[in-house]
């Protein structure tokens, strides 16, 4: 028998004795064995201890709101408007209901630059919000466009109003006796039509000859579009006018079913019992308009009436 027969057999009896099933008990990683590893584990978590205790006595810092002028670097910016001539006698007429919002609200500077007929505004330091003088140049975009101080101020106080506007031609392609008719057609007589689809779908809308204009919020301004393009279209105003009626209905019942919840949430917060739409009915419930079912009749079956006081 060789050296190397004598070396095989010792390999095999040390195997045979090692055991065939492993513990996972005893199987650790060598990394974590290690004592190095291990020093600068704890090392790394007394720091990260020390800084905790470190932040937790120290205040968080607060920084102030920058202005619209400090965002800016102290450079002060500009916006231009050019008016148009038939929008210019209005503003001069308006110019005391535009000037007071821009100044007072937005805290601009504004003035009328006489030689290029364009209204100019800028930031100054007072400015707060970075957005004001975005919002100061719809505001006397939408006035340019013709829509009355009234109704373009909205533009300052909400931040989901938009203006749309289109061609008459973008709908269907009209000319001469045609386009006036398709034009007639959207204003209705003394501007009813028009003041039907604004009332309707609480819209603003401006006709400036073949264009026209649209204020209000995405959806609004999406459904007087649709009557707007209709009328274009051909349609017969009583149909427009049957469709309005119906988006009115539907707007108020919406409106009305949201300041329903306000108040039924309002009631229910002030009182402390249930109250439920009518049709939902519940044994300890109020009604909607705030008469106990239960109650009500309790109440009555306990008052006597006029003959048995007799």
């Amino acid at each position: 028998m060789t050296a190397a027969d004598v070396q095989d057999s010792s390999m095999d009896m040390m195997m045979d004795n090692l055991p065939q099933t492993v513990d996972p008990t005893t199987l650790t990683s060598r990394i974590i064995q290690s004592d190095s590893i291990q020093r600068e584990d704890r090392t790394n978590d007394s720091d990260n201890d020390a800084d905790d205790m470190q932040m937790d006595g120290v205040d968080q810092p607060t920084f102030q709101k920058l202005s619209a002028h400090a965002a800016r670097g102290g450079k002060a910016e500009y916006r231009r408007i050019r008016c148009p001539a038939h929008r210019y006698t209005p503003l001069r007429e308006n110019w005391e209901q535009l000037l007071t919002p821009l100044v007072e609200y937005l805290k601009l500077q504004v003035r009328f630059n006489t030689r290029t007929r364009s209204v100019e505004m800028k930031t100054s330091r007072h400015t707060l919000d970075t957005s004001s003088l975005q919002k100061g140049a719809d505001f006397i975009g939408a006035f340019m466009l013709g829509f009355e101080p009234q109704d373009a101020v909205a533009l300052l106080r909400l931040d989901d109003l938009y203006i749309e506007s289109f061609q008459v031609t973008d709908v269907k392609i009209l000319r001469g006796d045609h386009l006036s008719r398709a034009i007639g057609r959207v204003a209705g007589q003394d501007g009813k039509t028009r003041f039907a689809i604004e009332n309707a779908t609480r819209t603003r809308i401006v006709i400036a000859d073949s264009r026209i204009h649209l204020l209000g919020s995405y959806g609004n301004i999406r459904l007087a579009r649709n009557a707007i393009c209709d009328l274009i279209l051909g349609a017969p105003p009583g149909k427009v006018y049957n469709n309005m009626r119906n988006v009115a209905k539907r707007m108020n019942e919406r409106y009305l079913v949201l300041q329903y919840h306000r108040g039924l949430n309002a009631y229910n917060n002030m009182t402390g019992i249930k109250a439920v739409v009518p049709g939902e009915h519940s044994h300890h419930s109020v009604a909607v308009y705030g008469v106990p079912y239960n109650t009500e009749k309790r109440a009555l079956a306990s008052v006597p009436s006029n003959k048995e006081h007799r």
